[in-house]
């Protein structure tokens, strides 16, 4: 039966609607997307007839691809000697397993349940975890995405410790009661052989001894079992005589036991920072005791102790003297020393200090054989943010270059930018320049965590993510097939001067910590311009050069600071001109405003910047040097307002930047300011909406302390920022109860915000409507304006003064919670310093919380932030005939405007010609605000801007020619039968609109939602074609075919829970699109049902064949007085006829969905190529039994056919003509 496909229903519903019905953009779908067409009737040939959309929701479908970084939270390691591949579980429970530069996997317990410990079965394709929730689970790793294949859930007890012997079927469980259990890995069921607490200890012993905190069999003898307890006992236990051979009591409690390989001897170390060595022969009293670190006392007394050693390694070498590695037991009277590993070796001892928490560490050996010289050649070390390597074969202890791209999280990730399809050389380019930034002082040796297969797959486009920092740093890094490998670093705090203690006060008061912290990015891989935001205001303009140079660093200051407290509505006669381009000054004029000023120290700030360019020559190495710094000043007392949104042209030559206040455009060739202004300016006399009065303000004594929380409250885009003040608008407003689930991700811009009225979905597309009475009296119920961002200032401010002690940060954040009475929202996160992402406690960013601090609706109208911005090439007005370069200015509002540049006509005047900048005098109108713009010609063909081909501006040739720029433009008017009009696609928070140029006829209207808002929007390609893909704060994925805005995919794909997501989810051209899962790793999705049907092949092997090594030969001698070397027939001890069944209440038996993957997931190794051989076979056999049953058919047939053509022979042989 042919299988039904709901989508192609899907796609016949929302095609049938006529594309050139009359009407306006009607109604809104209730809760979902609805498709308005709003062409005219007798337009000349709709947009259905002219482009031909290819797009269907069979293209679309949501699937998971790679997940990038270092395991959030990590508990526990593991490491399988043989196939050479590393295992780390973490608090959330997931599991990261590594192996060569490309094999990367990542695994999620559904319960979410902590991991506590990791075993794998060493050269076998399988995983144990124990997690918090007490169940034990064995993952298949014979496939690319690892599954379970059973669980075991126990229900009475607690499991606190695991151990499996190498080549073992038998799992040794340790729980907190101090019981032992037995669990048979291939049946994941628990033996009815159990060695009690009470029977291990001695019957004289009155206390109980504790959680099993270590088991481990004898080297010498398989059939003894050495269990450790935490109150410092140790016992040898005998499996076959089931009683204990050997008693070890210790006053400190245990924390690890480690053995020698002959099994003669035994290490603990326990909590006072001692290590004792035992002998089997001599179990009364250590046969040695030391302590590392502990002082030795003048009297000949004991060492005073020392920090817990919380585990140790003892591992035996051939020829030379043993290692003793152990963590922690460190004396206390260095309080404020750093966590460190020590590596004692002889008699030297070497301490190996950490830059954070040591969680755990293993000792990578030659030989899986615990019986054998372990010959150790090397120590990873999980650290709470790293992972480390340690050679053991220098004497240096050097470390190894990690492959992984583990250091994202170096400086906590502010933004992210996902390109994929770039132009071919960047890569290379960027590699050969950051190349030699390389540290030096690595291993020399290859790394030695180099298990399983990949390889590079169908997908051969070259992609790069580029990661902004809290420090100031952006990184490059090479995404192509789903892998990820940094290839260059860009500081840009570089430019700015280094603040010195006691001054640069104006800075302080912004933003405490992180001044240089990424706030925005815009790069142009076709002409490598590369453009950054600042948190402290301010923009930097970049060119890519392979030369090194030492010059100066240009700078502009820019005065961008706007108030309407004296304007009530502007009046066509005394609306503010736009400047003239005579006047192109580095600080423009200051617009109206309020003439208050702040005094601090005896100071008014005016027209300073936040921070200090350097005014030096500064030495520029190969790579992104900078060409321009752009810094908003203070105005009359009032700091800058953070940038809002950001758009470069290289062609144009013109970088344009907003925030809430207003619109800068400057021109970076010719290092002037073209346009300074604020938004109500930028409208004249096309302002759809009536503006209210604001009191003037009593004093801004508020301004300069506020601003210290501004660096938090403001720090992202006005977008995000309507996140956090989810629903203040129904608190303030409404009178009725409102539903917490379906207002947790209203937008403060929907439909009567505040009691103001945003742009209507059902009036003409390219004109606003003004406010009604009944609107106006609703604004006025609201009074006078109040300062912004007012309400978050005493919980914001109260973080911000904290003192930063030297416990961390951890401790700060427990003060805050306490401060707040609640968990600290999202003042903390926007900071971007490192204690606030790498907590737990992160998850309190939900939407769930109502706003604590939020711009009014008064200051949203009057202070309408500027939100998208795109130079292209369109149509400026109705009435042009020709495309000229135009700027597109989205709004907070909804408004969309735009302004005309007027470039010089010949490439040569460039650097000596003004540009002009001015209003067109369109202005369309959304509903929500604008996030993003996009340009198709006639046929639906996405058209990109203009752009001047990369030139470097460092370069030895000749002058002339280097100088000569060299542009690409993608006007329609520039290509034959490309039509005389384009689709200009807006898309805002609520809606996208598909408008037709120079016509400005709105063709469709698309209510995205109603419930909820945008977080993103980007206009993707993929396969061939053009379409929206957006991503909803309720979680949804959709992607709508353009220009018809017709649905293609709608998914419920993941909640935000927190700002991070928010901030950092990005989509790119072929269906890929990514964004910050945890506050370390980066999570690749995809969108597109091409790369989820290959993903398969794209993925590396976690297991591939491999002979497990021969156990060495012991020799006669050995053999003979090395102890005891009987079998040990485990089976037969646990086995069910001898041990019977354990009790069914004790521990559940889940079964796992791994078994049935098991085969689909071999495909491309040894055991798919069997696999699919036999389905060959069968296949094939089945055909060729089908063949013989036709050619039967067929002869028998044939043969019917036979006897009746002789049968109407005979019958009319001797008949004549005539009797016929």
């Amino acid at each position: 039966m042919k299988k039904f496909n709901f989508r192609k229903v899907l796609d016949g519903l929302t095609a049938s609607s006529p594309g050139g019905s009359g009407g306006g953009g009607g109604g809104s779908g209730a809760g979902g997307g609805s498709v308005h067409p709003a062409g005219t009737a007798g337009a000349a040939g709709t947009p259905r007839e002219e482009v031909q959309e290819t797009l269907t929701s069979d293209y679309f479908q949501i699937c998971k691809t790679v997940r990038h970084g270092f395991p959030y939270l990590p508990t526990a390691l593991a490491f399988d000697p043989v196939q050479k591949i590393l295992a780390i579980g973490t608090r959330t429970g997931a599991i990261r397993i590594l192996g060569r530069p490309g094999v990367d996997c990542y695994c999620q317990h559904e319960s979410g349940a902590a991991v506590l410990q990791l075993q794998f079965l060493i050269n076998e394709g399988a995983l144990v975890s124990a997690s918090a929730d007490d169940t034990l689970h064995l993952w298949n790793l014979r496939q690319k995405r690892p599954a379970i294949l059973h669980s075991l859930k126990f229900n009475r007890e607690r499991i606190t410790y695991c151990h499996l012997p190498f080549q073992s079927k038998w799992l040794y469980v340790g729980t907190e009661r101090g019981n032992t259990h037995i669990v048979n890995i291939e049946s994941f069921i628990l033996s009815g052989y159990v060695i009690m607490w009470n029977k291990a200890i001695e019957l004289s012993t009155k206390t109980h001894p504790g959680p099993v905190v270590h088991l481990s069999d004898s080297p010498r003898d398989e059939g003894k079992l050495l269990i450790g307890y935490e109150n410092g006992t140790v016992v040898l236990w005998d499996l076959r005589s089931k009683r204990a051979d050997l008693r070890a009591y210790y006053d400190e409690a245990i924390h690890s036991v480690a053995w020698h390989h002959e099994g003669k001897q035994f290490m603990c170390s326990h909590s006072d920072g001692s290590l004792t060595l035992w002998n089997l022969k001599s179990p009364n009293r250590p046969f040695q005791t030391t302590i590392p670190h502990g002082k030795i006392q003048r009297d000949g007394k004991k060492p005073e102790s020392c920090k817990p050693i919380l585990k140790v390694e003892y591992k035996t070498c051939k020829n030379s003297e043993p290692f003793v590695i152990f963590s922690g037991g460190l004396s206390y009277d260095k309080a404020c020393r750093r966590p460190s590993l020590t590596i004692m070796h002889g008699k030297a001892i070497t301490v190996l200090e950490m830059d954070h928490p040591i969680v755990d560490f293993l000792t990578l050996c030659e030989t899986p054989y615990p019986n054998e010289f372990q010959e150790p050649y090397a120590v990873v070390v999980l650290l709470e943010k790293d992972l480390i390597v340690v050679d053991l074969t220098q004497s240096n202890f050097p470390i190894f270059e990690n492959p992984y791209p583990i250091d994202i999280h170096e400086s906590p990730v502010t933004c992210t930018e996902y390109f994929a399809d770039c132009p071919p050389d960047l890569i290379p380019v960027l590699y050969s320049v950051g190349a030699k930034h390389k540290k030096q002082g690595y291993s020399n040796k290859e790394w030695p965590i180099s298990g399983g297969a990949w390889n590079l797959g169908a997908q051969t486009y070259p992609e790069i993510i580029i990661t902004g920092h809290a420090d100031g740093s952006v990184k490059f890094w090479d995404a192509s097939a789903i892998t990820l490998q940094m290839l260059y670093k860009l500081k840009t705090s570089k430019v700015f001067e280094k603040q010195k203690l006691g001054e640069g006060k104006a800075t302080a008061e912004i933003v405490e910590e992180d001044p240089f912290a990424v706030q925005m990015m815009y790069w142009c891989p076709e002409s490598r311009i590369f453009c950054v935001a600042g948190v402290s205001a301010y923009v930097v303009v970049y060119r890519f050069s392979k030369h090194e140079v030492n010059t100066e660093i240009a700078s502009l200051e820019v005065r961008l600071q706007y108030e309407v407290e004296d304007i009530i509505t502007p009046e066509p006669e005394i609306i503010p001109q736009f400047p003239d381009a005579s006047s192109q000054l580095p600080s423009l004029k200051s617009l109206s405003g309020s003439t208050n000023t702040v005094a601090c120290e005896g100071m008014m700030k005016d027209s300073i910047p936040c921070l200090s360019v350097k005014t030096r020559p500064v030495r520029m190495p190969p790579g992104y040097q900078a060409d321009l710094v752009i810094q908003l000043v203070w105005v009359d007392g009032e700091p800058p307002q953070q940038i809002t949104s950001l758009a470069v042209n290289s062609a144009y030559g013109l970088v344009a930047f907003g925030n809430c206040n207003g619109l800068a455009v400057v021109d970076f060739m010719q290092k002037t300011v073209l346009l300074s202004m604020g938004t109500l300016d930028l409208y004249g006399s096309s302002d759809p909406y009536q503006r209210q009065p604001r009191s003037p303000r009593k004093s801004k004594q508020f301004a300069a302390d506020n601003f210290c929380m501004r660096g938090l409250s403001n720090f992202y885009p006005d977008l995000t920022k309507r996140i956090r003040t989810s629903y203040q608008s129904l608190t303030e407003l409404s009178d009725s109860p409102v539903s917490l689930e379906l207002e947790r991700c209203k937008s403060p811009t929907s439909d009567h915000v505040n009691g103001h009225c945003t742009s209507p979905t059902s009036q003409s597309c390219s004109a606003g409507k003004r406010l009604s009475s009944a609107d106006v009296s609703k604004a006025n119920r609201r009074g006078p304006g109040r300062p912004p961002f007012r309400k978050a200032q005493s919980a914001a401010c109260m973080e911000i003064s904290l003192p930063v002690t030297t416990e961390g940060y951890i401790s700060r954040r427990a003060m805050l919670q306490q401060l707040h009475g609640i968990s600290t929202f999202s003042h903390d996160e926007r900071h971007y310093t490192a204690h606030t992402w790498m907590n737990k406690e992160n998850r309190e960013n939900s939407f769930s919380r109502s706003r604590s601090s939020s711009v009014s609706s008064i200051d949203r109208d009057s202070k309408e932030a500027i939100t998208a911005l795109y130079f292209m090439e369109s149509f400026a007005r109705k009435n042009d005939s020709a495309v000229s370069p135009c700027l597109w200015v989205g709004t907070g509002l909804g408004m969309v405007l735009i302004l005309s540049l007027n470039l010089p006509a010949s490439d040569d005047l460039r650097q000596s010609e003004p540009v002009m900048v001015s209003p067109s005098g369109t202005v369309l109108t959304l509903k929500g605000a604008v996030l993003t713009f996009a340009c198709l010609d006639c046929v639906g063909t996405l058209t990109h801007p203009p752009y001047e081909v990369w030139r470097d501006p460092h370069s030895a040739d000749d002058g002339e020619k280097t100088r000569k720029r060299k542009l690409v433009m993608h006007s329609p008017s520039s290509s034959q039968d490309m039509g005389d009009h384009q689709f200009a696609v807006i898309c805002s928070e609520k809606q996208a609109k598909v408008f037709s140029l120079p016509s400005q006829t709105c063709l469709y209207v698309h209510n995205i939602t109603e419930t909820s808002f945008l977080l993103r929007a980007d206009v993707v390609t993929l396969c061939n074609s053009v379409c929206l893909a957006c991503f909803c704060a309720n979680g949804h994925i959709m992607t709508l075919s353009l220009p018809s805005l017709r649905p293609l995919l709608d998914i419920n794909y993941l909640p935000v829970t927190d700002m991070r997501i928010a901030r950092t989810f990005c989509f790119t051209n072929e269906g890929q699109a990514l964004y910050l899962s945890s506050p370390t790793e980066i999570q690749r999705l995809t969108y597109s049902q091409e790369m989820c049907d290959n993903l398969q092949d794209m993925l590396g092997d976690l297991f591939t064949p491999v002979e497990t090594p021969e156990a060495q030969n012991r020799g006669f001698l050995k053999g003979l007085f090395g102890g005891s070397g009987q079998a040990f027939d485990r089976e037969e001890l646990f086995g069910e006829a001898t041990a019977g069944k354990a009790s069914r209440s004790l521990a559940q038996h889940i079964p796992g969905s791994g078994g049935i993957e098991g085969v689909r997931g071999a495909a491309g190794g040894v055991i798919g190529d069997l696999t699919r051989a036999r389905i060959a076979l069968d296949e094939r056999g089945q055909k060729l039994g089908e063949l013989d049953e036709r050619t039967a058919s067929m002869m028998a047939s044939a043969e019917a056919f036979s006897k009746h053509a002789h049968e109407v022979r005979l019958k009319y042989k001797d008949k004549k003509w005539y009797q016929f």
